[in-house]
Order: C-alpha cells, then structure tokens, then sequence
C-alpha cells in the first residue's frame, strides 16, 4: 500500500513537473546514481557498482541525446563533457577504479549544482 502511494506521487511529480524541474530531478538521480556506484565500490560490491554506473552512463546519454547544440552558448562543450563523463563512467565501471568514480562525482555534484540555481533563477526571474 505504501510503495502504491509513493508511486502515485513521484509520477504526479514528474508529470506536472516544468521541463527545468525535470532537468534537474534527472541530474539528481544521477549524483544519487554515481554516489551509490562509489559507495558499492568501496565497499567491493560488484553487481551493484554495476548497476547503479551503468543507470548513470544511461542518464548521461539521455542528457547528451536531448541536447539542443543549438539552443545556447556554450552547449557544444556541455557535449563533449557528457561525451568525456560517459568515458569515464565506463572506465570506472570496467576498472572497478574508485578514482575515476570519485571525479565523476565531482562533475555531476557540480553540473546538479549549476542546473539548480539556473532553474531557480528562471523561476524567480519568471515571478518577477
């Protein structure tokens, strides 16, 4: 009954979610995502290092697939550093290397960060 409710809810959320708001939940499922393939790392579990990378290396490619070159400046670099975050997520995966995984933390705390205050400001600019 519990997980129903919880069920409902989230795809009521996404479902009347703006697309800056969806943006930024899918950035935050992939630090959630990189953070628990670094916690099973060090941890030595295999399958779940696997698991949650692979889900992270798939939310990159949505990112990258959905991106308009066109739409800003600097989109073109927004590209290639998914193209490079994506390397490197495979890598990490492959290598099992705690190093690679811990800076493809940083990169995607980082991109969250910045997609957060971005949508933030488009809203109070919006209300204003």
């Amino acid at each position: 009954m519990m997980m129903n409710a919880r069920a409902t809810y989230l795809d009521a959320s996404i479902a009347t979610a703006s697309p800056a708001r969806l943006l930024v939940m899918l950035y935050e499922r992939l630090v959630l995502d990189v953070q628990r393939g670094l916690d099973a790392q060090e941890q030595g579990r295999v399958e779940e290092t696997h698991r949650q990378l692979t889900h992270a290396q798939d939310i990159v490619m949505e990112l990258h697939s959905s991106l308009r070159t066109d739409g800003f400046k600097g989109a073109g670099e927004l590209a290639a550093l998914y193209g490079y975050l994506h390397q490197q997520l495979v890598l990490a995966n492959m290598r099992k290397d705690v190093g690679i995984t811990r800076e493809c933390l940083r990169i995607v705390t980082d991109l969250c960060d910045t997609w957060r205050q971005a949508a933030l400001e488009s809203t109070m600019a919006k209300g204003a």
